[in-house]
């Protein structure tokens, strides 16, 4: 059991009634929703709160372990049985958001650069209307609001807990009384949302990058966002590892030049062309790639006759 006290995390007392648990909780979660600049830690208190408090038959097992920690624990001594709980109640009360993965698109000098990407994407966000709840749930008899049944299996010292789906709730644990006419009991609302990253450098094809608590709503917490980076050519550019590579087309009249300018990133190179032009081989400036890398020219002609 959570050694928080649920109740003054929710602002109530002991002997109010559901109705105003629910209140309550409705206010607290939209003055500290993290969308409204509120604190992400104390709004999953809120609803881990929540959670409990709001659900009849958690709060009535909440309520017993806490007026008597070893309640529950009479009859016959199983020690198999006894581990099981033991390993039960170590595990964590509250189910991890997905994490969230889109693709983003950056050219080649936006990972040397380490620009600015803005990204607009869809995200699920907490219903308003009733504060992420779906509607006015009743607790599952059949698996008192766990959404899975234990059975016992064996007998004597050889016994086996087995836990499957409810399919009376179809595992929520729940059914709605009343469905929340804004998200249809899905308990999130869809809308578009930009945002700015700044890109490390040398951010390379297949990469990733995690902003936390920037993914869609689930059951009271806000996932993740996983960015999955795909890099493309940026002009003439394309990027190798490390190498950053520049490709540099001639035409009749650049072949008879001494010299040709490339616009890398970090400011324009004039580079001496070679006594013998050979596009089979392209040339190399040293450490001016990413990270220690270096920059290869690859040579193209290209010219009417």
């Amino acid at each position: 059991m959570s050694s928080e006290n649920y109740y003054a995390i929710l602002g109530v007392n002991e002997k109010d009634n559901q109705d105003t648990i629910k209140k309550s909780y409705r206010k607290l979660a939209k003055e500290h929703h993290p969308d409204k600049g509120g604190d992400e830690n104390t709004f999953k208190k809120i609803s881990e709160a929540y959670d409990v408090l709001g659900d009849e038959n958690k709060r009535s097992q909440y309520d017993n372990q806490r007026n008597n920690p070893f309640g529950g624990m009479g009859g016959g001594f199983n020690p198999f049985e006894q581990m099981f709980n033991q390993q039960r109640a170590q595990r964590p009360q509250r189910p991890s958001a997905p994490d969230k993965i889109i693709d983003i698109m950056i050219g080649v000098l936006e990972s040397y650069n380490g620009s600015d990407k803005h990204i607009t994407y869809q995200r699920k966000h907490m219903c308003d209307d009733c504060s992420g709840s779906g509607g006015d749930r009743n607790t599952c008899q059949y698996c008192h609001g766990n959404g899975f049944v234990t059975q016992k299996i064996g007998t004597g010292m050889f016994v086996q807990m087995v836990q499957s789906h409810c399919n009376a709730c179809n595992g929520q644990g729940y059914s709605y009384v009343r469905v929340c006419h804004t998200c249809q009991g899905s308990t999130t609302k869809d809308k578009m949302e930009t945002l700015s990253v700044k890109l490390p450098h040398a951010v390379d094809d297949g990469q990733f990058l995690k902003l936390q608590g920037k993914g869609d709503y689930y059951k009271g917490i806000y996932g993740n966002l996983i960015l999955r980076v795909k890099v493309k050519p940026d002009g003439d550019f394309e990027k190798f590892g490390n190498d950053l590579i520049y490709n540099k087309i001639f035409d009749l009249k650049g072949l008879k030049s001494e010299s040709f300018d490339v616009p890398h990133p970090q400011g324009p190179l004039s580079i001496k062309m070679p006594p013998t032009f050979d596009t089979s081989k392209p040339l190399r400036v040293k450490s001016k790639g990413f990270n220690g890398g270096d920059l290869f020219i690859k040579l193209f002609v290209k010219f009417t006759r």
